[in-house]
């Protein structure tokens, strides 16, 4: 025994930070960041877009800034997180909070707490803190035999509420509509007893005709009006479909070329370096461009479905699950937008869309799934 165990010390020893280090993870992050520059590099420099080009050296630090916080989380433990989720969520809570009275407001919405040398956005980081507690929480209450019950449920609801409230009051419905689905997904792996599920469904229907009714704005329900029929409004709120809709069809099989896509660079797209990246990339880059980029991300699902199979203990598995809800989501939403089978929302493409705050938490949370995947060996 003590043979067997002293072999097992020395392969220990033996494993550099590389070895243990999940490579096809970090491959594909580093794959989609170039994807997401080089695009990025052609949306913000068009004949006109002289007041957005700083926006592509701002990405590049923001990508370096966000590696380092990839690396850094991997190399710490992720059971730290687990003693911290409580505090992590309440300070993005406070955050929350503070930005509902005294955050910067801009494009109608109060989302940002101006920083000076950056805009800090609370929403964006709440993804992460939400993954955190909710993982921490129902990890103690899995029980494999029967679902979670409303027992276990009722503080989950609460954590999964709150920031769900005050970012839809921002108001920030697309954000608010991420949160509640990360949450979903890692109770839904957690299993839910079937009669919860069905209840919540009858409840979702029912609330959203009640939002839909006494809650929603003109603005909100202008963007699902439009969704449906885009000609109703084709120079005011159906114009962003109509343009992102030309953009992806314009390009064809093997798009137009860099820097070649005349939707973007004469600026007929809106918010071309942020919500509707994916149109840009789909323009000068077709749809080989886009199915490539589609493939990557299904890569990087793959491989974080595996490394949660492969976690050693259920904090880890969920945290993983949560994490890939986020990026699920994020890019289901904002590709879904962009092609037309979505309302549109002001959600970012992950690892692609420019924006300080979305970059490093995406960053951050892959560093969690990367520090699950850098522990899974007990030995």
């Amino acid at each position: 025994m003590e043979s067997i165990f002293g072999n097992n010390s020395l392969q220990v020893e033996e494993r550099t930070f590389f070895k243990k280090v999940d490579l096809h993870l970090i491959l594909i992050m580093f794959a989609l960041n170039i994807i997401g520059l080089i695009n990025l590099y052609s949306a913000t420099h068009g004949p006109n877009s002289r007041d957005i080009e700083p926006l592509f050296t701002s990405q590049i630090v923001w990508m370096t800034v966000g590696w380092l916080f990839f690396f850094i989380v991997t190399i710490f433990d992720y059971m730290i997180s687990y003693r911290l989720a409580w505090f992590i969520y309440i300070l993005n809570f406070a955050a929350l909070v503070f930005t509902s009275f005294y955050g910067r407001s801009v494009l109608g919405g109060q989302r940002w707490i101006d920083l000076g040398f950056f805009r800090y956005q609370p929403s964006e980081t709440m993804k992460v803190a939400l993954i955190l507690l909710l993982s921490r929480i129902i990890s103690r209450r899995i029980v494999h035999d029967k679902g979670l019950g409303p027992k276990q449920l009722f503080l989950p609801a609460i954590v999964l509420l709150l920031p769900f409230v005050f970012i839809a009051k921002q108001p920030d419905l697309g954000t608010a509509m991420m949160i509640a689905a990360i949450g979903s997904t890692i109770l839904f792996f957690a299993r839910i007893r079937k009669w919860i599920l069905i209840s919540v469904v009858v409840l979702g229907i029912g609330g959203a005709w009640v939002g839909w009714h006494s809650f929603m704005r003109d603005f909100q329900k202008n963007r699902i009006l439009t969704f449906i029929s885009p000609t109703l409004d084709p120079h005011g709120s159906g114009y962003n479909k109509i343009q992102s809709e030309i953009a992806v069809g314009s390009g064809k099989f093997f798009g137009k070329g860099f820097r070649k896509g005349t939707q973007s660079q004469l600026e007929f797209l809106p918010e071309r370096h942020t919500d509707f990246i994916y149109s840009v990339l789909s323009e000068e880059h077709g749809f080989l461009g886009s199915v490539t980029t589609m493939g990557l991300f299904c890569l990087l699902f793959m491989v974080i479905i595996r490394i949660a199979g492969q976690a050693r203990d259920k904090y880890g598995a969920l945290l993983t699950v949560g994490v890939l809800g986020y990026l699920f989501w994020h890019m289901f939403i904002n590709i879904g937008m962009t092609i037309g089978v979505l309302p549109i929302v002001g959600v970012p493409l992950p690892l692609l869309s420019y924006g300080g705050s979305s970059l490093l938490t995406t960053m951050a949370g892959l560093g969690l799934v990367s520090s699950v995947a850098y522990r899974k060996y007990l030995f």
